[in-house]
């Protein structure tokens, strides 16, 4: 018998190198089998990856649990959403659910639950959606030893615009960025929104920052200032930037608000910057921001051809009809500048929390 076992074994390391010399291609791989019983016994699906909403309104996140039928929820199965943070480096916790104990984070708090129409639903619903709330969620499902996720977007309707302080161009480092666009009613725009702009035709020469420390610009006509006559249309890119070091201009997304009015108060003189102010709060409204002004023209095609004082002390008007004398070339929000305030040559635009 062992002589039998020692001439098997020769048998094999001879046959060895001609298996080799055959199929070299083989020598360093290996195949593994693996049947259906080793796969996973829990999973995660979505019916769509991308949910649509707008400002103020609530959304759905679907998110689905998917087990082997030898498997049933346990009391121990955990449910955790999170955010990705716009460079998705980083996780934020929006909502945790175990059993009977549920719990919601940071400015989600009050805001979201679990749809729970099953046991095995673990959709998030969130109400009174914010433009912070825009982006990337994960779902993830641990029960035991199995475990899986899920990747939803989150997309809002709303409109991006360019942004430069009085001081002018290039003047704002990544979190003076941020702030001036949330001292106009915005957020910090993404790359997929600058791009979505894009497609809509937006088109400007100076680089911004956006929400994942990038500074891009779009252009649709090509021309030497703004990278080339010959190059192609497209988003131009700076790459990743020292967010506190490097200046440029921003590019904020705003939303209109359902319920809020923005309108040009009728007055039957030109004001000054601060009775600009005190014109509208004696009509019971604020002075408008930018991104209102630039939410109202884009989204709800508000048109007037008055230039007006806004917040930042800028003036701007609205045009979503062209015509002769008042942008007769393009649908825009036309800027005249950041004038004196004390000068009485303006109107205001003001904008209420409801109607």
């Amino acid at each position: 018998l062992v002589l039998l076992l020692l001439a098997a074994l020769t048998s094999v390391g001879a046959a060895a190198p001609e298996l080799d010399l055959l199929y070299p291609e083989l020598e360093l791989s290996r195949t593994i089998y693996v049947t259906a019983e080793d796969g996973p016994r829990l999973s995660v699906a979505a019916e769509q990856l991308t949910v649509a909403s707008r400002r103020g309104g609530n959304a759905t996140l679907p998110c689905r649990i998917q087990m082997d039928q030898s498997l049933t929820p346990s009391r121990k199965m955990r449910i955790k959403w999170t955010k990705m943070t716009s460079d998705y480096l980083k996780e934020v916790d929006v909502f945790v659910a175990m059993g009977d104990h549920k719990r919601s984070y940071g400015s989600f708090h009050g805001r979201v639950h679990l749809r729970g129409s099953s046991p095995l639903d673990a959709s998030l619903v969130i109400t009174e959606i914010t433009l912070e709330d825009y982006g990337r969620y994960k779902c993830e499902v641990i029960d035991g030893l199995e475990d899986g996720t899920v990747v939803v977007s989150l997309d809002l309707e709303g409109v991006v615009f360019p942004y430069s302080p009085r001081l002018g161009r290039y003047n704002l480092n990544f979190y003076e960025a941020e702030r001036a666009c949330r001292a106009q009613d915005a957020v910090v725009a993404s790359f997929e929104q600058l791009h979505r702009a894009w497609r809509g035709k937006l088109d400007w020469c100076n680089a911004g920052w956006l929400s994942d420390g990038s500074v891009q610009y779009p252009i649709t006509a090509p021309r030497e200032p703004c990278g080339g006559k010959n190059t192609l249309p497209g988003v131009r890119n700076y790459g990743l930037r020292d967010k506190d070091k490097n200046r440029y201009d921003v590019f904020c997304f705003t939303a209109h608000y359902k319920g809020r009015r923005f309108y040009y108060l009728i007055h039957p003189s030109k004001l000054t910057y601060d009775e600009a102010v005190a014109a509208c709060q004696q009509d019971g409204a604020q002075i408008a921001k930018v991104g209102q002004m630039f939410a109202a023209w884009k989204l709800l095609g508000y048109d007037r051809c008055d230039a007006g004082w806004l917040a930042d002390g800028s003036v701007r008007y609205p045009v979503s009809r062209p015509r002769r004398r008042c942008s007769p070339t393009e649908a825009a929000v036309r800027f005249a500048g950041f004038p004196d305030k004390k000068h009485k040559l303006y109107g205001v635009y003001c904008f209420k929390g409801q109607n």
